[in-house]
């Protein structure tokens, strides 16, 4: 056992015999705290607490976007915005704690819109994107990624890995758009700087079609997956052929939850991006330092095509109240798919997981 010694002799502190000079006037102390900043030096023991939480503390609040709130201006947007800049006509989903690009404290999350006859033209950058297609222009949209075309269907995830060219378009034969969710990386960016792109020459990358690819994960075997596993609720991790993650940084889940339950309550250091591949129903989510506020927990009521939030170290469990005792003699199940950030905090070894989930199906 280490022991310390403080004594006090002529107006000195002196502990275990190093001498702590004490200041002799107030304005001995402004002039020290004054004085630091022409140097570029702070004093780390004014900032200690918010350095060091005592637990996690995003920034992001929990929040919805309804989806039938939001279709009207993406379709505006369409009008106003020309085909040229197709690859920008977006809309971010900003989290009302922050400011863009911040849909959490790591993920982007946007609506994009391209319109029958349009090419969002070619182009790459550093960001990891996914893409969860809502609206598949009557099965006429279709990504192009590094020379594979791939047709888009609703509820795929579609993977645009870090710097690899490609374009998106929309051959449908009648005025159905297609729209799509964005999830990138980008808030990571805001620390690093070192996100970058640029265009390809033509707007359109040179691809050919194709029938599989690694970069296409379709709905309907996850689906089947999450029906197979039985019970009142399930959960499939997205993967690679190899057990990998989607990505380094982000990957994607899919939830089931049966008619009038919810899922058990989970609490983890990664954060999620939820959409609504199916149903309706509400989250109940505690945030982080809410309990020590006193405030209550949040009521996130959702149907079909909503996204929502649920930020780092958060309470939640998700209730589907399509009711099994339904006239008709059943209810629907509720279909969640969440964008998260686990990849990322699992290597950098800052994963905490606070509740046991079950039924989960690989």
């Amino acid at each position: 056992m280490t022991t310390t010694t403080t004594t006090t002799l002529n107006g000195h502190d002196h502990t275990n015999g190093v001498v702590h000079e004490k200041p002799e006037t107030i304005d001995e102390t402004q002039d020290f705290y004054q004085s630091l900043p022409s140097k570029h030096v702070e004093p780390l023991w004014l900032k200690l607490d918010k350095f060091v939480p005592p637990s996690p503390n995003p920034a992001a609040t929990p929040a919805i976007w309804r989806y039938r709130e939001i279709l009207p201006s993406l379709m505006a947007a369409g009008r106003i915005v020309p085909v040229e800049e197709a690859e920008r006509r977006v809309l971010m989903l900003v989290n009302p704690s922050m400011s863009a690009p911040h849909t959490t404290d790591t993920i982007y999350g946007g609506l994009q819109l391209v319109l029958p006859g349009e090419v969002a033209p070619a182009h790459r950058h550093s960001a990891f994107a996914l893409r969860f297609i809502i609206e598949d222009g009557n099965r006429g949209g279709y990504t192009a990624v590094e020379g594979e075309k791939i047709a888009m269907r609703r509820a795929d995830v579609i993977l645009t890995p870090s710097w690899q060219w490609h374009d998106h378009g929309n051959e449908a034969g009648d005025d159905s758009p297609v729209i799509w969710l964005d999830g990138l990386d980008l808030p990571l960016f805001g620390t690093l700087k070192l996100n970058f792109g640029n265009a390809y020459p033509e707007p359109r990358y040179p691809s050919t079609p194709v029938d599989r690819c690694t970069s296409q994960f379709p709905w309907q075997p996850v689906e089947d997956a999450l029906t197979a596993a039985g019970g009142d609720y399930a959960r499939y991790d997205y993967r690679h052929a190899d057990g990998s993650h989607l990505s380094r940084t982000l990957s994607v889940q899919a939830e089931r939850i049966a008619p009038g339950a919810s899922s058990p309550v989970s609490q983890e250091t990664a954060s999620f991006m939820y959409h609504v591949v199916d149903g309706e129903g509400f989250s109940t989510i505690h945030a982080p330092g809410d309990d020590e506020k006193g405030a209550p927990a949040h009521r996130i009521e959702w149907s079909s095509k909503d996204t929502f939030v649920v930020p780092a170290w958060s309470k939640v469990s998700h209730t589907n109240t399509s009711s099994s005792r339904q006239e008709g003699g059943g209810g629907k199940a509720a279909f969640l798919v969440a964008i998260n950030d686990r990849p990322m905090v699992e290597a950098l070894g800052l994963m905490r997981n606070a509740a046991t989930f079950t039924g989960r199906v690989d």
